[in-house]
Formats: C-alpha cells, sequence, structure tokens
C-alpha cells in the first residue's frame, strides 16, 4: 500500500468518524410509547424513567387538565407565572420528545432572560400584548425581538437566551410546545446570583464590570 493510499484511506476513516458524531441523535422510540413511572416494577429504565408495562397503559396516562385556567401572578417577583405539561405531569410523553406550557403575565409581568438547554420552544399569545426575543451566541449577540399581539407565533432555538415581557395594559396569557418531554430552564439571574453555594463575588464583579458590593447585593436577592 502506498504512502498516498494510506493517507487517503486514514482522511476518510475520520470523515467517517466526524459526520457519524455529527448525525447522532436520541434514537427513535421502538414501540408504541413508554409512560414513564418512577418504580422498577414491571418495567425498564428509558429516558429517565421507568417504562410502565404497556398491557396497563390507560388514557389517563396521556391526559392533563387545567391549562385553561390563569394563574395568580401577584405572588412573583417577576410578575408571571408558568403551568407545566411535561412529563412529569403527563408520563405518556415520556421518549416522545415534546411537552407544552402556559405562561401568565400579570400587566408588566416578565419571563424573566433564560434557556432551555434540551428545547427549542415555540410561543403562541392567547390574549395580551408581549414583547418577546432571543439573543444569539457570542460573539455576535444579535438581538431577535418583536412585539406579539393574540394569534402571534415566534419561535427561541434551542439553548439561546430568551424572554417575554407584557406591554399591554392588561394581563396576557401564552402557550409553548418545546421539542424535549423535559426541556429543562436555566434562570440567568437565579443561576449566576443564586447558586448554593454563592459564587465568588469578587469574581463576578469582575465578569460583570460591577462593584463587588453590588454583586453581594444581587446574591441576598436569589
Amino acid at each position: 500500500m502506498t504512502m498516498k493510499t494510506r493517507s487517503f484511506l486514514t482522511i476518510l476513516s475520520l470523515l467517517s468518524i466526524t459526520l457519524s458524531l455529527a448525525i447522532a441523535s436520541d434514537p427513535s422510540p421502538l414501540q408504541d410509547f413508554c409512560i414513564g413511572v418512577n418504580t422498577p416494577a414491571n418495567g425498564v429504565f428509558v429516558n429517565g424513567k421507568f417504562c410502565k408495562d404497556p398491557k396497563l397503559a390507560t388514557a389517563d396516562d396521556f391526559f392533563f387538565s387545567g391549562l385553561d385556567k390563569a394563574k395568580n401572578t401577584e405572588s412573583s417577583p417577576v410578575g408571571s407565572n408558568v403551568t407545566t405539561a411535561n412529563v412529569d405531569q403527563i408520563p405518556g410523553l415520556n421518549t416522545l420528545g415534546i411537552s407544552l406550557v402556559r405562561i401568565d403575565y400579570g400587566v408588566n409581568g416578565q419571563n424573566p432572560p433564560h434557556i432551555h438547554p434540551r428545547a427549542t420552544e415555540m410561543l403562541v399569545v392567547e390574549k395580551g400584548t408581549l414583547f418577546v426575543g432571543f439573543v444569539s451566541s457570542f460573539p455576535e449577540n444579535r438581538l431577535f425581538n418583536k412585539t406579539l399581539n393574540k394569534g402571534d407565533v415566534f419561535v427561541f432555538p434551542q439553548g439561546l437566551i430568551h424572554f417575554q415581557f407584557n406591554v399591554g395594559k392588561t394581563p396576557a396569557a401564552a402557550f409553548s410546545a418545546l421539542s424535549s418531554q423535559s426541556p429543562g430552564v436555566v434562570l440567568i439571574a437565579n443561576t449566576v446570583f443564586g447558586s448554593k453555594p454563592p459564587i465568588d463575588p469578587n469574581f463576578l464583579a469582575r465578569a460583570f464590570q460591577l462593584d463587588p458590593k453590588v454583586v453581594m447585593d444581587l446574591q441576598t436577592k436569589f
């Protein structure tokens, strides 16, 4: 085998590995459903949940009620309240890669900057007027924003910081579909200033170009 041939085969092997990694993803379900339960009885562990015996499945495993009801926003420091319908509320969602939330916003209420590490979000306004947006990744940090009214839809790409703010004069509500049975949420301010144990305020002061006293004051609020 010539040196040129060996070099070609090496490059081909590396390319094959790279492509296989690039297209890697969660496997498609190999059964109709895998109802998630928290005990191993009569089941196997899949996607963080044990699968219930499909012969014991009922319609209630795929059912959730209550998204028509507005939740109280007055007790929230940010003026919003999120009602989730994910795999924890609907065990039949396990392995299906989708979930839903309802978000209620008081006047001036907001869903503060946050990310969903495992999901893209599609939001539709049910009532009111929302100012929404997301920021692209570094170094561009480009803000994509829009004012939405009833029936309008906006998409927040997976893993990017995004937010919603009620700019109307009445309470607002929206529904969001997320491309994960358990999308997760990372509230930026709560994570940075409310970690347990707290992050060194001198480090955060330099990172955010703030006075350490300001950082310590923020840490008391989260």
